[in-house]
């Protein structure tokens, strides 16, 4: 796989049946090797092991319904009481660019689970955004907050 801009971890691959397989721990099995889940396996090992987020407040493929049609998160991270969702993340191989279409995206999913912060990231790069919902604005933040600063 492509060199990404995230620590390296203990990767766990395998073979079956002809095809490469990454574990996700998060979601305790092995899952297709592609570009995109090997940003995603990265990213979140990167959260848990380098930013505090707690691994069992984190989900991979969280479906939602977007209007008539469903839709799934590639990551959502909850607060510690309640579980209400806190954060949305948003993966795409290295190779694809981050444009306004990969924010669409990610908005679109946002006006199911109103979080505060959206992640975007190809590995490469990584642009978080913290929505201020009393005043309907939004700010980018220069680094991925450590999970205790957005927990307030």
């Amino acid at each position: 796989m492509i060199s990404i801009n995230l620590p390296p971890y203990e990767i766990k691959t395998k073979n079956h049946e002809g095809r490469q397989q990454i574990f996700d721990f998060l979601r305790r099995r092995y899952v297709a090797l592609t570009p995109e889940e090997w940003v995603r396996q990265h990213f979140v090992h990167f959260l848990v092991n380098h930013k505090g987020y707690p691994a069992a407040l984190m989900a991979n493929e969280v479906g939602i319904r977007v209007g008539q049609t469903s839709r799934r998160c590639d990551t959502v991270v909850y607060k510690k009481t309640g579980g209400a969702p806190l954060m949305i993340i948003e993966y795409k191989a290295p190779e694809v660019a981050i444009t306004q279409k990969v924010f669409t995206q990610i908005s679109s999913y946002n006006t199911v689970l109103h979080v505060p912060y959206l992640i975007v990231s190809n590995g490469l790069q990584h642009i978080c955004c913290h929505i201020d919902f009393s005043t309907m604005s939004y700010r980018f933040l220069e680094d991925i907050p450590e999970y205790d600063s957005i927990v307030k």
